[in-house]
Protein backbone atom coordinates (compact mmCIF):
# COMPACT_ATOMS: atom_id res chain seq x y z
CA UNK A 1 0.00 0.00 0.00
CA UNK A 2 1.52 3.30 -1.11
CA UNK A 3 -1.26 5.59 0.01
CA UNK A 4 -4.83 5.88 1.23
CA UNK A 5 -7.18 8.12 -0.69
CA UNK A 6 -10.37 9.29 0.99
CA UNK A 7 -13.12 10.56 -1.28
CA UNK A 8 -16.26 12.38 -0.11
CA UNK A 9 -16.24 10.87 3.39
CA UNK A 10 -19.46 11.61 5.26
CA UNK A 11 -20.40 10.61 8.80
CA UNK A 12 -23.61 11.51 10.60
CA UNK A 13 -24.86 11.13 14.16
CA UNK A 14 -28.58 11.00 13.57
CA UNK A 15 -29.51 14.23 11.81
CA UNK A 16 -26.17 15.88 12.64
CA UNK A 17 -23.53 15.73 9.91
CA UNK A 18 -20.23 15.44 11.75
CA UNK A 19 -18.08 14.96 8.64
CA UNK A 20 -19.39 16.68 5.53
CA UNK A 21 -17.93 15.03 2.48
CA UNK A 22 -14.19 15.50 2.95
CA UNK A 23 -11.52 14.26 0.56
CA UNK A 24 -7.83 13.85 1.40
CA UNK A 25 -4.96 11.40 1.13
CA UNK A 26 -1.92 10.23 3.07
CA UNK A 27 1.10 8.22 2.05
CA UNK A 28 3.49 5.56 3.30
CA UNK A 29 6.78 6.99 4.53
CA UNK A 30 5.17 10.30 5.49
CA UNK A 31 3.54 11.94 8.48
CA UNK A 32 0.25 13.64 7.67
CA UNK A 33 -1.52 15.71 10.31
CA UNK A 34 -5.16 16.60 10.70
CA UNK A 35 -5.58 19.63 12.95
CA UNK A 36 -8.63 21.47 14.19
CA UNK A 37 -10.49 22.50 17.31
CA UNK A 38 -12.63 20.27 19.52
CA UNK A 39 -15.76 19.14 17.73
CA UNK A 40 -14.29 19.63 14.26
CA UNK A 41 -14.79 15.95 13.37
CA UNK A 42 -11.20 14.72 13.67
CA UNK A 43 -11.81 11.67 15.87
CA UNK A 44 -14.95 10.82 13.89
CA UNK A 45 -12.85 10.81 10.72
CA UNK A 46 -10.30 8.38 12.19
CA UNK A 47 -12.98 6.04 13.50
CA UNK A 48 -14.65 6.00 10.10
CA UNK A 49 -11.35 5.17 8.39
CA UNK A 50 -10.89 2.21 10.76
CA UNK A 51 -14.42 0.93 10.24
CA UNK A 52 -15.62 1.82 13.75
CA UNK A 53 -18.35 4.17 12.51
CA UNK A 54 -20.78 3.83 9.60
CA UNK A 55 -19.99 6.24 6.79
CA UNK A 56 -20.47 6.97 3.12
CA UNK A 57 -17.80 7.81 0.57
CA UNK A 58 -14.82 5.83 -0.65
CA UNK A 59 -11.62 4.79 1.13
CA UNK A 60 -9.18 3.49 -1.45
CA UNK A 61 -5.89 1.73 -0.80
CA UNK A 62 -3.49 2.54 -3.61
CA UNK A 63 -0.70 0.08 -4.20
CA UNK A 64 -0.15 -2.62 -6.77
CA UNK A 65 -3.97 -2.62 -7.02
CA UNK A 66 -6.66 -0.14 -6.08
CA UNK A 67 -8.78 -1.62 -3.30
CA UNK A 68 -11.91 0.10 -2.00
CA UNK A 69 -12.32 -0.88 1.67
CA UNK A 70 -15.44 1.19 2.35
CA UNK A 71 -17.58 -1.89 2.95
CA UNK A 72 -15.11 -3.75 5.15
CA UNK A 73 -15.60 -3.98 8.91
CA UNK A 74 -12.98 -3.00 11.49
CA UNK A 75 -11.19 -6.39 11.80
CA UNK A 76 -11.05 -6.69 8.01
CA UNK A 77 -9.48 -3.22 7.76
CA UNK A 78 -6.93 -4.21 10.38
CA UNK A 79 -6.02 -7.17 8.16
CA UNK A 80 -5.49 -4.61 5.40
CA UNK A 81 -2.72 -3.13 7.61
CA UNK A 82 -4.56 -0.08 9.00
CA UNK A 83 -4.24 0.33 12.78
CA UNK A 84 -5.59 2.88 15.25
CA UNK A 85 -3.99 4.23 18.42
CA UNK A 86 -7.07 5.68 20.13
CA UNK A 87 -7.52 8.87 22.07
CA UNK A 88 -7.13 8.29 25.81
CA UNK A 89 -4.69 5.38 25.23
CA UNK A 90 -7.21 2.67 26.14
CA UNK A 91 -4.69 0.35 27.75
CA UNK A 92 -5.98 -2.58 29.80
CA UNK A 93 -5.03 -1.41 33.30
CA UNK A 94 -5.14 -4.79 35.04
CA UNK A 95 -2.98 -6.55 32.45
CA UNK A 96 0.80 -6.35 32.26
CA UNK A 97 2.67 -4.44 29.58
CA UNK A 98 3.49 -7.70 27.82
CA UNK A 99 -0.12 -8.90 27.95
CA UNK A 100 -1.33 -5.58 26.49
CA UNK A 101 1.11 -6.02 23.62
CA UNK A 102 -0.05 -9.58 23.00
CA UNK A 103 -3.62 -8.33 22.57
CA UNK A 104 -2.40 -6.04 19.80
CA UNK A 105 -1.35 -9.12 17.82
CA UNK A 106 -4.60 -11.03 18.16
CA UNK A 107 -4.73 -11.66 14.39
CA UNK A 108 -1.33 -13.40 14.52
CA UNK A 109 -1.41 -17.12 15.35
CA UNK A 110 2.33 -17.85 15.55
CA UNK A 111 3.65 -17.60 19.12
CA UNK A 112 7.22 -17.18 17.90
CA UNK A 113 6.14 -14.35 15.59
CA UNK A 114 4.30 -12.62 18.45
CA UNK A 115 7.37 -13.00 20.67
CA UNK A 116 9.49 -11.40 17.96
CA UNK A 117 7.04 -8.51 17.57
CA UNK A 118 7.11 -7.89 21.33
CA UNK A 119 10.91 -7.80 21.22
CA UNK A 120 10.69 -5.19 18.45
CA UNK A 121 8.47 -2.97 20.59
CA UNK A 122 10.78 -3.30 23.59
CA UNK A 123 13.69 -2.33 21.37
CA UNK A 124 11.87 0.80 20.22
CA UNK A 125 10.44 1.67 23.63
CA UNK A 126 13.09 0.77 26.19
CA UNK A 127 10.95 2.18 29.01
CA UNK A 128 8.38 -0.51 28.30
CA UNK A 129 11.04 -3.22 28.32
CA UNK A 130 11.99 -2.18 31.84
CA UNK A 131 8.32 -2.52 32.88
CA UNK A 132 7.34 -5.58 30.87
CA UNK A 133 5.80 -7.38 33.87
CA UNK A 134 4.22 -4.27 35.43
CA UNK A 135 0.45 -3.82 35.18
CA UNK A 136 -0.43 -1.06 32.75
CA UNK A 137 -2.57 0.86 35.23
CA UNK A 138 0.52 1.70 37.30
CA UNK A 139 2.43 3.25 34.37
CA UNK A 140 2.84 6.99 33.96
CA UNK A 141 0.78 8.78 31.31
CA UNK A 142 3.73 8.89 28.93
CA UNK A 143 4.46 5.20 29.41
CA UNK A 144 0.80 4.34 28.79
CA UNK A 145 0.90 6.34 25.54
CA UNK A 146 4.04 4.47 24.48
CA UNK A 147 2.26 1.21 25.28
CA UNK A 148 -0.79 2.21 23.23
CA UNK A 149 1.43 3.01 20.24
CA UNK A 150 3.43 -0.21 20.65
CA UNK A 151 0.22 -2.24 20.92
CA UNK A 152 -1.02 -0.75 17.63
CA UNK A 153 2.32 -1.61 16.00
CA UNK A 154 1.91 -5.26 17.02
CA UNK A 155 -0.45 -5.74 14.06
CA UNK A 156 2.39 -4.70 11.71
CA UNK A 157 0.41 -1.89 10.09
CA UNK A 158 1.45 -0.03 6.98
CA UNK A 159 -0.75 2.90 8.00
CA UNK A 160 -0.98 4.01 11.64
CA UNK A 161 -3.72 6.41 12.75
CA UNK A 162 -3.02 8.30 15.99
CA UNK A 163 -5.69 10.20 17.89
CA UNK A 164 -4.33 12.99 20.14
CA UNK A 165 -1.09 11.21 21.13
CA UNK A 166 0.22 14.19 23.13
CA UNK A 167 -2.90 14.74 25.22
CA UNK A 168 -2.09 15.31 28.89
CA UNK A 169 1.63 14.62 28.57
CA UNK A 170 4.64 16.66 29.69
CA UNK A 171 6.50 18.52 26.91
CA UNK A 172 9.64 16.39 27.19
CA UNK A 173 7.60 13.18 26.83
CA UNK A 174 5.73 14.63 23.85
CA UNK A 175 9.04 15.36 22.11
CA UNK A 176 10.22 11.80 22.73
CA UNK A 177 7.02 10.31 21.32
CA UNK A 178 7.07 12.51 18.22
CA UNK A 179 10.67 11.48 17.63
CA UNK A 180 9.42 7.89 17.53
CA UNK A 181 6.91 8.94 14.88
CA UNK A 182 9.76 10.25 12.74
CA UNK A 183 11.61 6.95 13.21
CA UNK A 184 8.52 5.00 12.13
CA UNK A 185 8.08 7.25 9.09
CA UNK A 186 11.70 6.64 8.13
CA UNK A 187 11.01 2.89 8.26
CA UNK A 188 8.29 3.37 5.63
CA UNK A 189 5.19 3.58 7.79
CA UNK A 190 2.48 6.07 6.93
CA UNK A 191 1.17 8.05 9.90
CA UNK A 192 -2.03 10.10 10.08
CA UNK A 193 -1.90 12.14 13.28
CA UNK A 194 -4.75 14.04 14.89
CA UNK A 195 -3.23 16.57 17.19
CA UNK A 196 -4.27 19.67 19.12
CA UNK A 197 -0.61 20.62 19.56
CA UNK A 198 -0.75 22.09 16.07
CA UNK A 199 2.75 23.58 15.98
CA UNK A 200 4.44 20.27 16.82
CA UNK A 201 2.25 18.32 14.40
CA UNK A 202 2.95 20.73 11.54
CA UNK A 203 6.69 20.72 12.25
CA UNK A 204 6.99 16.97 11.62
CA UNK A 205 4.33 16.60 8.90
CA UNK A 206 4.99 16.44 5.19
CA UNK A 207 1.34 17.24 4.57
CA UNK A 208 -1.45 18.68 6.72
CA UNK A 209 -5.15 19.41 6.62
CA UNK A 210 -7.23 21.79 8.71
CA UNK A 211 -10.66 20.45 9.64
CA UNK A 212 -13.37 22.87 10.78
CA UNK A 213 -16.93 21.78 11.62
CA UNK A 214 -16.69 18.68 9.47
CA UNK A 215 -15.08 20.29 6.41
CA UNK A 216 -11.48 20.67 5.25
CA UNK A 217 -10.76 24.38 4.99
CA UNK A 218 -6.99 24.39 4.38
CA UNK A 219 -4.39 21.93 3.16
CA UNK A 220 -0.75 22.00 2.17
CA UNK A 221 2.76 21.19 3.31
CA UNK A 222 3.12 21.13 7.07
CA UNK A 223 5.87 23.75 6.89
CA UNK A 224 3.67 26.07 4.82
CA UNK A 225 0.68 25.81 7.15
CA UNK A 226 2.97 26.42 10.10
CA UNK A 227 3.53 29.93 8.74
CA UNK A 228 0.02 30.52 7.37
CA UNK A 229 -1.52 33.56 9.13
CA UNK A 230 -4.92 31.86 9.30
CA UNK A 231 -3.46 28.81 11.05
CA UNK A 232 -1.34 30.96 13.35
CA UNK A 233 -4.33 33.02 14.42
CA UNK A 234 -6.63 30.06 14.97
CA UNK A 235 -4.32 27.39 16.40
CA UNK A 236 -0.85 28.70 17.23
CA UNK A 237 -1.48 31.86 19.26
Amino acid sequence: MNSIEVKNLQVSYGLIKAVKGISFSFRAGEITSLIGSNGAGKTTTLKALCGLLPHSGDIILNGSAHVNISNLNAPERLKMKIALCPEGRGVFPNLTVTENLMLGAYLEKSKSKISGLIDQQFEMFSRLAERRNQVAGTLSGGEQQMLAIARALMSEPEMLLLDEPSLGLAPIIIEQIFQKFVELKNKGLGLLVIEQNASLALEVSEKAYVLETGSITLSGKGSDLLHDPRVIEAYLC
